[in-house]
């Protein structure tokens, strides 16, 4: 079972994070009534929850892979996903925050890169997560 947990857990993340970051998260904004602030409150609710899974994720990975992993090669996969998430958690995250704040308050935030940055670091997570996956499930199969 634990197994099974291990091999899917990169998989679920991975979902999880398609599912809001690239999904959920655009299309809010096009909802009628939606204003600016409001999708952004609501936006820092949703990305500030599913942070802390994906912490709780990693973790529960990392105690899984001590338990069940025979291969130290899925660690060279999962490492630069905690790295990733690390510098989401803060590094942008507080910024995009405080973005947020600036919205709600009714001021114009300066124009950053921050969005693409939390973006780009989506997609690295995702590949990374795939890749991770398909290793573990490649060497389960053997």
């Amino acid at each position: 079972m634990l197994k099974l947990l291990f091999l899917s857990l990169p998989l679920l993340w991975c979902g999880m994070v398609i599912s809001i970051s690239f999904i959920e998260a655009p299309l809010k904004f096009r909802a009628p009534g939606i204003t600016p602030a409001l999708g952004s409150g609501i936006g820092r609710l949703v990305f500030r929850m599913l942070n802390r899974v994906e912490c709780a994720a990693f973790v529960g990975w990392l105690l899984l892979f001590f338990i069940v992993a025979k291969d130290i090669s899925y660690l060279w996969t999962m490492l630069p996903v905690g790295i990733v998430l690390l510098l989401q958690t803060s590094w942008l995250l507080p910024l995009l925050d405080a973005r947020v704040t600036m919205v709600n308050q009714g001021k114009t935030p300066p124009r950053d890169l921050n969005h693409v940055y939390y973006i780009g670091g989506e997609v690295i997570k995702c590949t990374l997560l795939l890749v991770t996956a398909f290793a573990q499930l490649s060497g389960f199969v053997r």
